[in-house]
């Protein structure tokens, strides 16, 4: 494991640890990194440890986009009503996939065109239905299988939730105070096991529970929401 400053203070820089073997760095991800703080690679995990100040941030976490330019718009909306600082896409962004139908307002197009305007507020993870030429037309990395933050001194660990040691039946070991934050089943869940909290937003497009969704992360606390705001749960470690 390698990690990088990318600071004018005359650290060591991304381009140090260039070419790295992890398919998912390209020229977008090269950006996003000399952006950031610092930089972890694991693998095919990334991990970005923010600066003294970034950590007091609010996160929106969503998931399951499917393609669906209908209800990203709905929750860029509910993005900018929460006034979130950050979104954490938990993968599933463009490709419906085989096993659903098609989401409502399926324009592929007009996501990338949505998601790329707002590419510095994005932090992302790859889902089943992520491919290569995703990350051909998407402006920040897309295709790393899990990716970690820190938030008020938990640990965020981000992954889709399909993949074993990085699923809610197959968790990573992660110390207590963190949180497991995955997407795929298209049903929310917030609950805290073992002092590690599980996270799912549900689908933002093909919810399988009911009603689309997102979750909000600040202060130490989650809170699950439909797309018009209104609050289904909420929990914290305490």
């Amino acid at each position: 494991m390698e990690s990088g400053r990318t600071d004018s203070a005359g650290d060591r820089c991304i381009e140090d640890f260039l070419p790295i073997k992890v398919p998912f760095i390209h020229e977008c991800a090269r950006e996003y990194l000399t952006n950031h703080s610092v930089l972890t690679i694991i693998d095919k995990g990334m991990s970005v440890e923010l600066s003294e100040g970034e950590e007091e941030m609010k996160w929106m976490i969503a998931s399951d986009i499917h393609g669906s330019a209908a209800y990203l718009e709905k929750l860029l909306e509910a993005y900018k009503q929460e006034k979130a600082d950050r979104m954490l896409l938990l993968g599933d962004l463009l490709y419906h996939g085989p096993r659903n139908d098609l989401p409502e307002g399926y324009q592929p197009k007009r996501v990338i065109e949505l998601l790329n305007g707002m590419k510095d507020d994005i932090l992302c993870v790859r889902g089943n239905c992520e491919a290569e030429v995703d990350q051909m037309v998407l402006d920040f990395p897309c295709l790393s299988d899990f990716s970690q933050v820190w938030a008020d001194g938990h640990l965020l660990h981000l992954s889709h939730g399909h993949l074993a040691g990085n699923s809610p039946d197959l968790p990573p070991a992660l110390p207590q105070g963190s949180a497991l934050l995955t997407g795929h089943t298209h049903i929310k869940r917030l609950e805290l096991v073992d002092g590690v909290m599980f996270v799912n937003p549900g689908s933002t497009s093909i919810p399988k529970d009911g009603c689309a969704s997102y979750a909000v992360y600040e202060d130490g606390m989650f809170a699950l929401k439909t797309l018009d705001g209104k609050t289904l749960l909420e929990a914290g470690w305490e």
